[in-house]
């Protein structure tokens, strides 16, 4: 969830793409950040509902956003 694991998947996802496809191919993506100290916060004050409903906001958001792409 973190911007550090954000960047890891993404080039482990594109060097896939390029790999398979090769020349200058990468993958078509959507990504929503979320700032992980809110979520943090919520998971060390045992606020799992709402860390849970946070990230499923952000979920339904992606899933939104997929067909403009």
């Amino acid at each position: 969830m973190s911007w550090e694991s954000s960047i890891e998947y993404y080039r482990i996802v594109n060097e896939g793409v390029k790999e398979k496809l090769g020349g200058l191919h990468s993958a078509r993506s959507l990504m929503i950040s979320v700032d992980f100290a809110e979520i943090e916060t919520l998971q060390n004050e045992d606020r799992w509902d709402e860390a849970t409903q946070a990230i499923i906001e952000v979920a339904q958001q992606v899933e939104s956003g997929i067909d403009t792409i």
